[in-house]
Order: structure tokens, then sequence, then C-alpha cells
């Protein structure tokens, strides 16, 4: 068991190996990049950077991730947050993150190592906690079949035309509602997934590029090099050898 910091930051990644833990201070997970599988007191959800994670004292809790991902974690004395404050966010377990808590995020990432941060992060996390809780849940819901269906098979070719009618949408107004609800766009919202993807497979899977390119969503192993490239600053063959080299020092096969 670990005892209350007064309010801690860091950015951290997970894999797949999560133990159980207990800790006597409040978390936030805050998603910066990726997603991962998290269980808390027996209520699992899966994070990415529509939902953050919030972990009372003393709950048991574990995460897991097959992919890359970056979170923000917030560690924090529950008794500043106040009672009824710690109680509400104990009950949600998972918050919305909608634009302006996004921002808010992304802010305080950018911001670790700078002068007076402690001050700065004392000031940030009332503004953070009080926009996750006004994120209305009902807007990002209406998206959900579409984005469980595009996580699911990323290979397809997609269109802007294809999703708005699955959603009963037009055009316009499904990239309104990305805009509102994820702060992007449909095609780059999908950009990101099929990314991930390409990190899962190159982490897992001993199938030629070419094969983890069409699988992928890609038209050649040429058009995925180049996606991948913007994405990561490396060629997939690249992540591939230091993801492997990764496992190899952890002693996993």
């Amino acid at each position: 068991m670990s005892f209350a910091p007064p309010l801690a930051l860091a950015i951290r990644s997970y894999g797949r190996d999560g133990a159980v833990d207990t800790h006597a201070f409040a978390q936030l997970e805050l998603p910066l990049g990726g997603s991962m599988e998290m269980d808390v007191e027996g209520h699992g959800s899966w994070l990415d950077r529509t939902r953050a994670a919030f972990v009372a004292p003393m709950a048991r809790h574990d995460q897991s991730s097959g992919i890359a991902n970056r979170f923000l974690v917030v560690d924090v004395d529950g008794r500043s947050l106040g009672e009824q404050t710690l109680e509400r966010l104990a009950a949600r377990r998972y918050l919305p993150v909608g634009p302006a808590a996004a921002h808010l995020i992304d802010y305080m990432a950018a911001s670790l190592g700078d002068d007076g941060l402690s001050q700065r992060a004392a000031l940030w996390l009332p503004l953070l906690l009080d926009a996750v809780e006004r994120t209305a849940p009902g807007p990002a819901s209406r998206l959900a079949g579409l984005l469980a269906t595009l996580a699911a098979h990323p290979q397809r070719d997609w269109t802007a035309a294809d999703m708005a009618a699955r959603m009963g949408l037009s055009v316009s107004r499904l990239h309104a509602v990305f805009r509102e609800e994820l702060d992007t766009t449909p095609q780059a919202w999908l950009a990101e997934r099929r990314i991930e993807r390409a990190q899962q497979w190159l982490t897992d899977k001993p199938l030629p590029l070419a094969e983890i390119a069409l699988a992928c969503g890609y038209a050649d192993q040429s058009a995925f090099t180049r996606a991948f490239g913007r994405a990561t600053g490396l060629t997939p063959a690249a992540y591939r050898r230091r993801a492997q080299a990764s496992r190899q020092t952890r002693g996993e096969p």
C-alpha cells in the first residue's frame, strides 16, 4: 500500500501485465494517447482520448494494454478534494473527456518539468475536475457504436459518407459531432486506430510488413511506412526492433 502525496503528476505508459494495486491516495488516469483497459473495484472500461478514470483511495484497480499508450497520472490526497467531490468521483469511476478537458490535460502534460509546476497544478486540478464533471455523456454515446465498429475493422476502406450513413447523419453533421465530442475528424480518429493496430501487430505478430499494412487499412507497404513514420517518428521495421528489444529486456518471449 502506498501513502498519499499532496499532489504529484507523471506521464506513464502501461503494458499487458498490470498488477492489482491499492493506495491511500486518490488517482486520476488521464489519456494523452493510445488506449488501455482498466478495472476499478470490479468495474471495467476502455480508456482512450474520450475517457479517463478516477481511482478512490484504497480502491483495488489494475490496467492492461497491448498497444502503445501515454497517460498523465495525477496522485492527490483524497481529503484535499473535499468529501462530496471524492464521493461523486468514486461513484462514477470513469469520466468523459470532452474538448475542454482534453486541452487542460495536454496543457499540464506539456508543463511537466517547468518551474512553479506544483502551484500551477493546484490551480489546474479544480478546473479539470469541473470540466470532466460538466461533460455530458449523451452526445458521446451516439458515437459509441460507430467508434466500436471502426476500431474493430480499421482495415476497411471507410469514407466519411460511409460513417455518416451508419449514424443516419449528413457528412457535415458527422464532422461537427466528432469535433464537438472528440476534437478531431472522423478520418483522423480512424488513422489513430490504424496506427494503434499496427503497433500492436508489430509487437505481437511475426507477420511480413506488407501483410500488416493491408490488415491495418493501408493500400501498400509504402503508404503504411509513410503514415507510420508521420505518427511515430519510426519506420515499422525500426518500431518492431525496438519492441522486440524491450520485451527481451523484460524477459518476455
